[in-house]
């Protein structure tokens, strides 16, 4: 006897009932009923677009979580990092003598990096996630709690800070911190527990993770060698290959890793294909084919500023932020590659400013460390100044363009919590 086919069979049976009569063998019936139920499941769906087609099934509602933000306000954002600051102080005012002795041996070495993590990862978590409404109360409970230690020990000094290699000491602890707090907002954005306030804002506003973009250049800028007037026995092609070249290679693999896992892009950040990487290494190829001193480098880097914010003025914002995008490299990456002048430009001022605050002297070292404290508390109230002039009668701060109140804004913040 012939056995019958079961795939005539099972289309058969989806549009009558079946017979079980017709099968002898019960392996064979078992069989049947499985494919049976499968393409009746099969024919009852819609599509195939009912079976995920890519690795991220939930890539829109991510990219939609942290889309069309508005952003918090300058004042949360510098009594964030004032908090910070404070945490740094009470830190080193409550365990000096720890700071000291933590190269001396292993033991003191753990016990510095338990109380780095009880002093300032700990709370820090804590003031930009679930205490962040009372991101103004922490700072008031901070200054007290500082100047109660202050009080108590009745000096105050910062051992590890104080003699020649002061201001390296300041510059290396600061990018410490912002190296960590980058770190910590990357990681916590994608989740609900971190405030929406404090992740990117879509166009125009101020917030947490804007500042924490602008900050890395700034910082690249104040430890770069021009900042330092070293000079570089290389040709500038050769120095802009060696800089740019980790910077490429990280951009094209975070390209290729986004591609590959389809993983989710913010478009309006930086564009289609663009990433922070490639600004980076653009600013970085930029900096080193116009090799500027850094005594005139902020001149140059104030010319660019105000000359891009003026054709952003003239009507290229509305290019930038609209969805508008054509089929070309520069229309589908705008946002990335016309950026690029503004963080020319602030790589620029800071490289001055850094040379300003602490390199210009630094052969004979003849400035103290109060001059370099009025010298940043000035500089501090001028960049404020134009911050507040120029968001209000200019163009309302954009880390997405990055216009020249964003840029004024960054340098300010920037100088407050180093005074700190």
């Amino acid at each position: 006897m012939v056995k019958p086919n079961p795939f005539i069979i099972v289309e058969s049976t989806r549009f009558s009932a079946f017979d079980p009569s017709k099968v002898k063998n019960i392996v064979w019936l078992k069989a049947l009923i499985s494919c049976n139920k499968f393409t009746t499941a099969f024919s009852n769906s819609s599509s195939m677009d009912s079976f995920p087609r890519s690795l991220n099934p939930n890539k829109h509602l991510r990219e939609q979580f942290v889309s069309n933000l508005p952003g918090s306000s300058m004042l949360e954002v510098s009594a964030l990092l004032n908090n910070v600051a404070l945490l740094m102080l009470l830190r080193h005012t409550f365990c000096s003598q720890t700071v000291n002795d933590a190269c001396r041996s292993l033991k003191s070495y753990l016990a510095s990096v338990a109380l780095d993590y009880v002093f300032l990862v700990l709370p820090t978590l804590l003031i930009f996630t679930v205490l962040a409404e009372w991101v103004y109360i922490c700072l008031i409970g901070l200054l007290l709690l500082l100047v109660f230690f202050t009080a108590v020990k009745r000096t105050y000094s910062l051992p590890y800070m104080e003699g020649p290699n002061a201001s390296r000491a300041s510059i290396s602890s600061y990018r410490v911190v912002m190296m960590f707090i980058t770190c910590l907002c990357i990681l916590a954005v994608d989740f609900r527990i971190y405030p929406r306030e404090y992740a990117k804002t879509e166009t125009y506003g101020a917030s947490l993770m804007d500042l924490g973009v602008g900050s890395f250049v700034l910082m690249n800028a104040v430890t770069s060698r021009q900042a330092r007037n070293i000079k570089s026995s290389m040709s500038w092609w050769k120095a802009a290959f060696k800089s740019t070249t980790p910077l490429l290679l990280l951009g094209f693999a975070r390209l290729a890793s986004t591609l590959s896992l389809d993983y989710q892009v913010h478009v309006g950040e930086y564009g289609v294909n663009w990433n922070f990487f490639f600004t980076l290494a653009g600013v970085s190829i930029l900096t080193s084919i116009l090799n500027v001193p850094a005594e005139y480098s902020g001149i140059l880097g104030s010319v660019i500023l105000v000359g891009y914010q003026s054709w952003l003025t003239n009507g290229l914002n509305v290019y930038l932020l609209s969805n508008e995008r054509g089929t070309d490299v520069i229309s589908r990456n705008k946002e990335g590659i016309f950026s690029l002048f503004g963080y020319w430009g602030m790589y620029l001022v800071g490289v001055q400013v850094s040379y300003y605050l602490f390199f210009e002297n630094h052969t004979t070292k003849q400035r103290s460390k109060h001059e370099t404290r009025i010298r940043i508390c000035l500089l501090t109230i001028m960049f404020w100044i134009l911050t507040l002039l120029i968001d209000r009668y200019v163009e309302r701060i954009s880390r997405r363009i990055c216009n020249l109140a964003y840029v004024t804004w960054v340098v300010a913040q920037n100088l407050q919590v180093s005074e700190d």
